[in-house]
């Protein structure tokens, strides 16, 4: 049997390639697999925490994308911190209620993997998808802001699940919803935002 072990959390490759400190998260429903890749990767810049919530570090590692998306819609729209902050805590919200219905435990979202990665990549210009976001707040059309970034925008992709996770379970997802309509449904990014 091959076990999964998911590795997540606030770890931008730039940084970590200079040896930054670091702190990530180890998850497998096996606690064992989990701290063989924890003893793995785990250093004196790059400390690894274990965890059996595979769900919710998964979870959290793809949802995390969305809310950049929007939090940098809201910077390319000139607005700042106080709009940054009220969608970050509300889309951790948002992915608690989802994660939970999925099977996630509440501690996991907001620990490294959950609010930690949420932070880094929301508020960082080496995220993709901020940059993204921020073309898309300033009004260029989603094929564009994409193109430009010239890399993958995961929440591209990751809206689209996460629309149709919300979907399924019934969980209430505004914010994410909000980004799959500019996103997929070509909604006006100034209609949305109000």
């Amino acid at each position: 049997t091959c076990k999964v072990v998911v590795l997540s959390g606030p770890s931008h490759a730039e940084e970590v390639g200079v040896r930054q400190p670091t702190g990530c998260v180890s998850a497998c429903r096996d606690l064992q697999a989990a701290r063989m890749v924890q003893d793995a990767f785990m250093n004196d810049y790059f400390r690894v925490y274990t965890s059996e919530d595979i769900v919710g570090v998964e979870l959290s590692g793809a949802m995390k994308n969305v809310v950049a998306l929007a939090c940098g819609v809201c910077d390319g729209m000139g607005y700042q911190d106080n709009t940054k902050a009220l969608l970050m805590t509300r889309a951790m919200a948002e992915l608690t209620r989802l994660g939970e219905k999925l099977g996630g435990t509440r501690q996991t979202f907001g620990g490294l993997a959950g609010m930690g990665d949420l932070i880094v990549t929301c508020t960082s210009m080496h995220s993709r998808n901020r940059r993204a976001g921020i073309l898309l707040g300033q009004g260029k059309p989603v094929g564009q802001a994409l193109a430009e970034i010239g890399g993958v925008v995961e929440g591209y992709y990751a809206a689209a699940s996460m629309h149709q996770l919300a979907e399924k379970t019934g969980v209430e997802m505004p914010i994410c919803r909000c980004v799959y309509e500019i996103l997929y449904r070509q909604r006006p990014v100034q209609e949305v935002a109000r």
